[in-house]
C-alpha cells in the first residue's frame, strides 16, 4: 500500500509542478501555450478539482472512466471561448471554489450518480474554470495555443486523478476505500477554506 500511495503522489506532483521555463518571457504560440499550460497547476483550486474529476471517474468505473473527463476538458474549452470573448458568467470564482467542495465531497462520500447527472455537474463546473481560464488569458497569448495550453494541463491532472484512483484501488478495497474518502474529504475542506478565503 505504501508504494501504491507513494507512486500515486509522486505522479500527482509530477503533474502540478510548472515547467521552469514558464518563469522566462516568451510570445505568440509560445506565451500562449506556456501561460495556458500553467494556468490551470497555478492555483490550488484547479488542481484540487482537476484531481477530483479523475479520481470519480474511476470510482464510477466504466464509459465514465473516460467519458467524464473529456466532457469536462471539452466543455471548459467552451467557457474559455467565453472568458476570452469577454461574454460574463457570474460568480465564477465562486463555482470554482464549489466545484472543488462538491467533487471532494462526492468523492468521499463514494456517490454513484448517474452517468447523465455526472456528466451535467461536470460540465457545469468546467464552464466556470475554462472562463476564468479564458478571461485571464495574457494580452500578448496566441487564442489557440493558450487554450491548447490549458486543456493539455487539465488532462494530465485528470489523468494524475485517475492514476491515483487506481493505485488506491490496487491498495485493497478497505484500505483504499479509506485513503480515497480521506483524499476526498482534504479536498472538501480545502474548497470550504478557499471559499471563506483562507486558503
Amino acid at each position: 500500500m505504501k508504494s501504491a500511495l507513494k507512486s500515486g503522489l509522486l505522479a500527482l506532483a509530477a503533474a502540478a509542478l510548472p515547467a521552469a521555463a514558464y518563469a522566462h518571457p516568451a510570445i505568440g504560440e509560445a506565451a500562449g501555450f506556456s501561460h495556458g499550460f500553467a494556468h490551470p497547476i497555478s492555483g490550488l483550486d484547479h488542481v484540487l478539482a482537476m484531481v477530483m474529476v479523475g479520481v470519480f471517474a474511476f470510482q464510477l468505473g466504466g464509459r465514465a472512466t473516460w467519458l467524464v473527463p473529456t466532457t469536462f476538458v471539452l466543455v471548459m474549452a467552451l467557457g474559455g471561448v467565453l472568458g476570452a470573448t469577454g461574454v460574463n458568467i457570474p460568480f465564477v470564482e465562486t463555482g470554482i471554489a464549489l466545484s472543488v467542495v462538491v467533487l471532494g465531497a462526492i468523492v468521499a462520500l463514494n456517490v454513484k450518480a448517474p452517468l447523465a447527472a455526472t456528466l451535467g455537474i461536470i460540465g457545469l463546473f468546467a464552464i466556470f474554470h475554462g472562463h476564468a481560464h479564458g478571461a485571464e488569458m495574457p494580452e500578448n497569448a496566441a487564442g489557440a495555443a493558450y487554450a491548447a495550453g490549458f486543456m493539455i494541463a487539465t488532462a494530465l491532472l485528470h489523468a494524475a486523478g485517475l492514476t491515483l484512483g487506481y493505485l488506491i484501488g490496487r491498495a485493497g478495497e478497505r484500505q483504499g476505500l479509506f485513503v480515497t474518502r480521506t483524499a476526498g474529504g482534504i479536498a472538501a475542506i480545502s474548497g470550504v477554506g478557499i471559499l471563506a478565503g483562507l486558503i
